[in-house]
């Protein structure tokens, strides 16, 4: 049976956006259409038009109606960075950062990502699919409807296993998973070189093999993964088939936007510490650059130079870094408002960087992040106008939300 979203008040469609690859983004780029319908069938986009002009040859088939008057309808929102799985708390390293602890004494003392790599070893599969459920429910009640999520919170072999096996455990929307089992340097290895060659020769063939990840991550930066050994390690991953990307220029200028480029990264994340030189080279690349605010919220750091990147002509991407340390928020509005406020970003920016860019940055543009005819059905529909989108922090709207033309979340009246 096919879904008919009938008398779409406006529809953003994303469609010259997606056709610009998301770079330069105006308000023309949205796609904005009134008077709308668009129907669902077998998870895709079957056709889109004027309410009232459907098809003969739809018009004959069973159709289940949702009126959609008084409603926007857009793209589902894509969270394209994320850390979802993982054991615990790091309550205690908020309170020693506002004390003037930086992040990596607190790494050199045990803490940070070792500190939750012990919670996340002692948890059991069921334990963190019970809990990265709950995360990913409260994802969908905001529109998400394509979720990454990173291991990287257990650092050897068996549970970098669990973690990945947890992430597939996951209902509700499609779900991305990227191997970052180079986040740390777990205590049973001397150098960050060594672990990587055990990830390399060890590690990445098991996950291949038992398809729990189709991407692979590293953490440049200085006090963690060198560029050289980095850059190394990321090929051998292409070797072997996996797609790459990189945490890259986050508290240093560690020359990850470089290595990015170098190795045709999908995306870069986080460049705070980009110079003109680096931007330049993004915006001549087909990396995607993704911004993670909230991070540099929590963190209390600079925000990415995401106004210059865009004017370059550099695709843009927004993500949470939902994550126990350093953003342990999942609150898109809140990414939405600092993009705005601290990033100089405009609206049609942000929506187009957490459809279109997002999309980019995880290899789905051809799947989802736009509304097209033979495309996913990944679809958000909101009394909200678009216009105040991303402006209240707190504010609770309520959805309609189909991830691949089902409906997984239901709150209109």
């Amino acid at each position: 049976m096919g879904i008919l979203l009938k008398n779409i008040s406006t529809l953003l469609t994303l469609q010259e956006a997606r056709r610009k690859d998301g770079r330069r983004i105006t308000e023309a780029d949205l796609g904005i259409l009134q008077k709308q319908s668009v129907l669902i069938e077998k998870e895709k986009i079957a056709w889109m038009g004027p309410t009232g002009k459907l098809p003969k040859e739809f018009a004959r088939k069973k159709i289940k109606e949702h009126d959609m008057k008084g409603l926007t309808v857009m793209p589902g929102l894509i969270e394209c960075h994320t850390h979802l799985i993982y054991a615990g708390n790091r309550a205690a390293e908020f309170e020693m950062r506002n004390q003037g602890v930086s992040y990596q004494e607190i790494a050199a003392k045990g803490g940070g990502i070792l500190s939750t790599m012990k919670h996340t070893r002692e948890s059991s599969l069921k334990q963190l699919v019970q809990e990265g459920q709950k995360r990913v429910n409260h994802f969908i009640s905001q529109g998400v409807t394509t979720i990454e999520m990173k291991s990287g919170y257990a650092l050897n072999l068996k549970d970098e296993l669990k973690v990945l096996q947890a992430a597939q455990n996951l209902e509700g929307v499609r779900t991305v998973s990227t191997f970052l089992g180079a986040h740390a340097l777990p205590p049973e290895f001397k150098t960050y070189e060594s672990y990587l060659e055990f990830l390399a020769d060890q590690v990445l063939p098991v996950v291949k093999k038992k398809k729990l990840a189709g991407r692979v991550d590293v953490f440049i930066e200085k006090g963690f993964f060198p560029k050289e050994a980095s850059e190394k390690y990321l090929r051998r991953a292409k070797e072997m088939g996996f797609d790459v990307l990189i945490h890259a220029d986050q508290m240093t200028l560690s020359g990850g936007s470089e290595v990015a480029i170098n190795v045709e990264a999908l995306s870069g994340d986080h460049l705070l510490q980009i110079t003109n030189k680096e931007i330049q080279a993004l915006a001549k690349s087909n990396v995607t650059c993704v911004m993670l605010p909230s991070a540099d919220l929590y963190t209390r750091t600079k925000y990415p130079p995401a106004k210059e990147l865009i004017e370059a002509g550099a695709r843009v991407a927004l993500a949470t870094d939902f994550n126990p340390g350093t953003s342990p928020t999942q609150d898109l509005n809140l990414v939405g408002l600092l993009a705005r406020l601290e990033m100089k970003m405009s609206l049609p920016q942000v929506i187009s960087a957490y459809t279109v860019g997002a999309a980019f940055a995880l290899n789905l543009q051809n799947e989802t992040g736009s509304i097209e005819v033979g495309k996913c059905a990944d679809i958000l529909c909101t009394p909200q106008d678009w216009r105040c989108m991303f402006y209240s922090v707190g504010e609770v709207v309520e959805k309609k939300v189909f991830s691949r033309g089902k409906l997984v979340f239901d709150r209109l009246k």
